[in-house]
């Protein structure tokens, strides 16, 4: 379930980006008569909702997992997913220095997530033991 929610945080992210581009209206926010008005496209609209659920949803996702865990892993995926996908809707050109940051960044999030055993033998007991055998023994 945590992972499901972090799956669609990231698609929640990617596509308020991709329709808050595509809309090309970043909007307004105004206040008159003591009224709070916003304007903007119905598309950068939709990003912009997409975009909110994605933090709403982030701020639940922190609490779930390590900060120093998730955070990473979510800021590097979206980076890499949003250059992706920037280059089929939008025709943007990435360059060779972007490819090599994206592989950069993938390759920290795949070293990120190595588990590694720092389990320590505990051998205080048997050195325990066997000082009391040879105490006996003498």
């Amino acid at each position: 379930m945590r992972y499901a929610l972090v799956i669609i945080y990231l698609i929640l992210t990617i596509s308020g980006l991709i329709f808050m581009k595509l809309g090309g209206n970043p909007g307004t926010i105004g206040l008159k008569n003591s009224t709070i008005s916003m304007d903007m496209s119905l598309v950068s609209g939709l990003g912009f909702i997409c975009y909110i659920a994605s933090f709403l949803l982030f701020t639940r996702i922190v609490i779930m997992f390590d900060l120093s865990y998730i955070f990473p892993i979510c800021a590097g995926v979206v980076q890499v997913a949003t250059l992706i996908a920037s280059y089929y809707v939008f025709k943007e050109k990435i360059s060779m220095y972007g490819i090599l940051g994206a592989s950069l960044i993938i390759i920290g999030i795949i070293i990120m997530n190595i588990k590694v055993n720092n389990t320590v033998k505990d051998t205080s007991s048997i050195n325990i033991e066997s000082t009391q055998k040879q105490i006996k023994n003498m």
